[in-house]
């Protein structure tokens, strides 16, 4: 799930060392802005590795791309907790403006990373693909907002 937060919420999850837990929690439980969130359910997995080096290294592929889903600053050592500034969200969704469905498919095709769960197939390809135009469109309305951004799974 990706949420465009609030400099407060921001403030908050970048000054706590042990809390982030509960101000993740608190986020997610009181969320009602449906516009400047998106699920992406298990297509983030596709998602990062087309946008990055074919892989879930956080650090592999080209910055801004690599940082829509994975890419950026970690906040938790047992879970995907990963924040963008509002500068990264600007770039990040100027990036994926970019981003073309050849494009897109031409590197999912190039997959080859064993650890890839996905049945990598083209029906998990428009899979992809859709999950992809709904982030672009968050990564727009959040950096039309003023937003940094953060991408949590478990």
């Amino acid at each position: 799930m990706h949420f465009a937060i609030t400099a407060d919420q921001e403030r908050l999850l970048l000054a706590s060392d042990a809390g982030i837990g509960e101000i993740l929690e608190d986020i997610e439980e009181n969320w009602n802005e449906d516009a400047l969130s998106v699920s992406t359910d298990k297509a983030w997995d596709a998602m990062h590795r087309c946008l990055s080096d074919g892989t879930l290294d956080p650090d592999g592929g080209e910055y801004p791309l690599s940082h829509a889903v994975l890419g950026g600053r970690h906040l938790h050592e047992e879970i995907y907790v990963v924040h963008l500034t509002v500068a990264e969200v600007r770039d990040v969704a100027e990036a994926l403006s970019g981003v073309d469905e050849a494009w897109l498919r031409q590197r999912f095709d190039a997959i080859d990373d064993p650890d890839y769960g996905g049945p990598h197939d083209d029906e998990d390809f428009k899979y992809t693909w859709t999950n992809l135009l709904d982030v672009r469109a968050f990564y727009e309305r959040a950096a039309e907002a003023g937003r940094a951004v953060i991408f949590t799974a478990t």
